[in-house]
C-alpha cells in the first residue's frame, strides 16, 4: 500500500509540474503573439547524395554478410577521398534545380511557386537548369495565368527550364507547361485541353412555378450576362460566349508564341493527348517520366531540390510538446492505477 501511495503521489508531482509547464507556455505564446515572423522555411535536398546513400545501402544488402563491413570501409575511404579534396569537382559542375507544383482549381500553390522563382532568380547561375516537375488539370482562368507568368520569370531571367509531366498539364496546366525550354511527358500523361468550359446553372423556371421572383439589378449593359436565379436572355448568352471565345484566343495566342513550331489551330480545340499523341502532335518535346530524367541530370550534374515549407510557430511547437507530455502522463496514470492494491482487490 505504501509503496502504491508513493508511486501515485509522483504521479501527481509530474502533472502538477506539467500544469505549470502549460501555464508557463500559454503565456510566452500570448507575450509573443502578433510579432511578425518569417512563416516559412527553406528546404534543400542534395538528390545525387540521396541517391548514392540508397544505392550504398541496397549494395550493401545484396553482398554476402561476409563481405559487408569491406564494402562499409570502402564507403568510408570513397568520403575520406571527396572531403580531402573539398569536393572540388562537384563544385565545378552545373546545377539543376528542382521544384513541384500541384495545382489545384485555384491554382493555390501560386504563392509558394513564386517565392521559390524569386529565390532561384537571386541565387542560380546563367548556365543552371530549373526542372518543374508539374501536376494540374486546369482551373480559374487568371488563377492559372498568374502561375504561368511566374514560371515565365524563369524565361526572362536566362535560366534553362524543363517542365516533367507524369500525370496531367491540361488545360490552366498546360498554360504554364507550354512556356519551357523544354516540355517532357510521361507515356500515359494527359497533355493539352487548350479551350475554354463555364457552365452556370439557372433555377429560374423553378422559382417562377413556386411564385418566387427574384429580380437582378445591374448598372451597365453587360455587368450580368448570365445569371442563376434571373431569366436569361438571348443577347445575354450571346455575348457570354463571345467572352468565352475571347478567353480562348488569349490562351491560344499564349501557347502560339511559346511554341511557335505548333500548329495551333489543330490542337486549340479542347482536346487532351497522352504522352505519345502529344508528342506527334508536338505539344511536348519527349517522352519520359521526371525520375527518370532526374537520373539521367545526376550523371553531369548536381541535382538540388528546393521547397518552400511552413515553419510551426512556437503556439505549434509548444502545443505539441503539450499533447506528448499529458500522453505520457495518462499513460502514467494508467501504469499506477493498474498497480493500485484497490484494484486488485
Amino acid at each position: 500500500m505504501n509503496e502504491w501511495l508513493a508511486d501515485f503521489g509522483m504521479f501527481l508531482a509530474q502533472l502538477v509540474s506539467l500544469v505549470v509547464i502549460i501555464v508557463l507556455a500559454v503565456a510566452l505564446v500570448t507575450r509573443l503573439r502578433g510579432e511578425a515572423t518569417d512563416r516559412t522555411r527553406l528546404r534543400l535536398d542534395e538528390l545525387n547524395d540521396t541517391r548514392d546513400y540508397r544505392r550504398r545501402r541496397l549494395t550493401v544488402a545484396a553482398s554476402e554478410p561476409g563481405g559487408r563491413k569491406r564494402l562499409i570501409k570502402g564507403f568510408r575511404r570513397e568520403d575520406k577521398a571527396r572531403n580531402k579534396s573539398g569536393r572540388k569537382g562537384e563544385a565545378e559542375r552545373a546545377i539543376a534545380w528542382v521544384i513541384d507544383f500541384h495545382g489545384d482549381i485555384r491554382a493555390s500553390a501560386t504563392g509558394r511557386l513564386a517565392e521559390e522563382v524569386s529565390a532561384l532568380i537571386d541565387a542560380a547561375d546563367k548556365g543552371d537548369e530549373v526542372i518543374v516537375r508539374l501536376e494540374s488539370a486546369g482551373g480559374l482562368v487568371h488563377s492559372y495565368g498568374l502561375a504561368a507568368a511566374e514560371l515565365d520569370r524563369l524565361r526572362e531571367a536566362g535560366l534553362k527550364t524543363t517542365v516533367c509531366v507524369d500525370k496531367v498539364a491540361a488545360s490552366g496546366g498546360y498554360l504554364m507547361a507550354c512556356g519551357a525550354d523544354q516540355l517532357r511527358a510521361a507515356p500515359l500523361a494527359v497533355v493539352g485541353s487548350i479551350g475554354v468550359v463555364a457552365q452556370v446553372p439557372n433555377v429560374h423556371r423553378l422559382l417562377k412555378r413556386h411564385d418566387i421572383d427574384v429580380e437582378v439589378l445591374t448598372a451597365g449593359r453587360y455587368k450580368r450576362t448570365l445569371t442563376v436565379f434571373g431569366e436569361n436572355s438571348e443577347e445575354g448568352r450571346e455575348k457570354f460566349v463571345d467572352e468565352l471565345e475571347s478567353v480562348h484566343d488569349l490562351f491560344k495566342r499564349h501557347v502560339a508564341e511559346r511554341r511557335p513550331a505548333l500548329d495551333i489551330e489543330a490542337v486549340a480545340t479542347g482536346e487532351t493527348w497522352y504522352g505519345r499523341e502529344a508528342l506527334e502532335q508536338g505539344l511536348v518535346d519527349a517522352l519520359g517520366t521526371s525520375e527518370a530524367y532526374l537520373m539521367e541530370r545526376m550523371q553531369t550534374a548536381r541535382v538540388i531540390r528546393l521547397r518552400l515549407e511552413p515553419r510551426r510557430n512556437l503556439a505549434d511547437r509548444v502545443g505539441v510538446a503539450v499533447s506528448v507530455g499529458v500522453e505520457r502522463a495518462m499513460e502514467k496514470g494508467l501504469e499506477v492505477l493498474e498497480q493500485s492494491p484497490l484494484r486488485r482487490r
